[in-house]
């Protein structure tokens, strides 16, 4: 397997770039291509993809966690590499993990490619991974605790059994008017319960 690819960026194409690898051009597949800079030298984590009718294909990501990201979402049935990197083209990596952490459908489905039904899947498959990922050293320290202090809402919600289709409501309202702020738990839980009792 090839684990990352360093070389000079030749040609700067709207979903890929052609490094120049002492000689050798390669093609890779990269979100955000239009960022990248012509002539500059890069270092890319790469995933090799292999489709039946259409062959290999190469894929690059600035960081790990990025490729990491790329492969959970691959992972899931029926999405495959172009939705994959639609994603990471229009969201961050912290981005989409707090989007699926927070059940929050509308920033998932406002995605080219994902409509309400893949976003509501797309964190069905995924909630459990996200959490496994949020216990790891990949993501910073402030961004993890923010992540954590989400899913502890969502948990003390489905204790007081409510039920999915409320708790993905009141999640999508709380990350609406508190997503840039630092909110006590205590603070979120009363604030989604009053919501949630029509008083918000």
């Amino acid at each position: 397997m090839i684990d990352f690819l360093v070389g000079s960026i030749q040609e700067v194409n709207e979903k890929s770039v052609t490094l120049d690898m002492k000689g050798i051009g390669v093609t890779i597949g990269v979100p955000q291509a239009g960022k990248l800079e012509k002539d500059k030298e890069i270092h890319l984590f790469t995933y090799l993809h292999w489709n039946a009718e259409q062959g290999p294909s190469l894929f690059g990501f600035l960081s790990k966690l990025d490729r990491k990201v790329f492969l959970m979402v691959i992972d899931c049935p029926k999405i495959g590499p172009s939705i994959a990197m639609s994603i990471l083209s229009q969201l961050t990596s912290n981005q989409f993990l707090e989007a699926v952490s927070t059940n929050d459908e509308k920033t998932l489905s406002s995605i080219s490619g994902i409509g309400a039904k893949k976003a509501e899947q797309i964190i069905v498959q995924l909630k459990h991974k996200v959490q496994k990922l949020l216990l790891s050293h990949e993501i910073a320290f402030e961004e993890q605790a923010s992540f954590v202090q989400w899913q502890n809402v969502n948990e003390v919600l489905g204790s007081l059994n409510y039920s999915k289709p409320e708790i993905a409501k009141v999640m999508s309202y709380l990350t609406e008017k508190y997503k840039s702020q630092n909110c006590s738990l205590d603070q979120l839980i009363r604030s989604a319960l009053s919501y949630l009792s029509g008083n918000p």
